[in-house]
């Protein structure tokens, strides 16, 4: 689904090219004939959105909604497992699903990262695509919720994301619980998991709270990569898709 591969892209980081390339992005919005009319709507306002915001706005909102505090992670597992050892064998076994179907993904990225993830969807069939998005259709709510809450113009793309998932969400409900949450991206909870990793990582503490966050994530690929190396063999394989 070529949609998939656009919202990828709309949901990573925002980029010079990105905003360079915004009328191929709206065309290819427009075009996108496996959605429906109000789906690609949503999509072409949030692009009219992103690049009528100055670059240098939208990359700092960016950041300020999916890189502070573990609510609006892009992170897959992140919302499923925690820090838990079940993180990791998560990850591999997804890894294991991107090789067999002969995707590689960038080192530079965790398998669960939303944005790859999507971009693996895209270049699968249609209807395994949809069922993927289904098995995660719980996460996106809740982060298409926090969104919402957090008046963040993403949860477009979070919406289309369930539309095309098939899932039936209680929107009602969900914000209700979203809006009851203590939120985690305050300085003051920022403060309070950066003396954690501080205890946690020792050595490493003395980097900064952005470039530790950066550090953790590599240790994280890291030790998937190691386990995958090592495990693989008698890693059970995910259900088929």
């Amino acid at each position: 689904m070529k949609s998939l591969k656009l919202i990828a892209l709309l949901l990573d980081y925002p980029s010079v090219e990105l905003y360079r390339e915004a009328g191929a992005l709206m065309e290819a919005a427009q075009a996108a004939d496996e959605l429906e009319p109000d789906q690609r709507q949503l999509l072409a306002d949030f692009i009219s959105e992103l690049t009528d915001t100055p670059l240098l706005d939208a990359q700092s909102n960016y950041v300020g909604w999916f890189d502070r505090g573990r609510s609006l992670s892009l992170l897959l597992f992140e919302h499923v497992h925690g820090e838990s050892r079940d993180r990791g064998q998560a990850m591999v076994d997804l890894m294991n699903v991107y090789n067999e179907n002969g995707y590689h993904i960038d080192a530079r990225e965790l398998p669960d990262y939303i944005p790859l993830f999507l971009e693996y969807l895209s270049q699968r069939p249609e209807m395994e695509a949809r069922q993927w998005l289904l098995d995660v259709s719980h996460i996106l709510a809740l982060l298409e919720a926090r969104c919402d809450e957090r008046q963040s113009p993403y949860s477009k793309l979070f919406s289309v994301m369930l539309a095309v998932s098939g899932a039936t969400i209680e929107r009602e409900e969900l914000a209700q619980k979203v809006a009851t949450e203590e939120p985690d991206y305050s300085h003051e909870a920022l403060d309070k998991v950066w003396e954690e990793e501080m205890v946690r990582f020792g050595a490493d503490s003395g980097d900064s709270c952005g470039n530790n966050a950066v550090n953790q994530r590599r240790q994280e690929l890291s030790q998937v990569q190691t386990l995958q190396f090592v495990d693989a063999g008698a890693a059970e394989k995910p259900a088929s898709h």
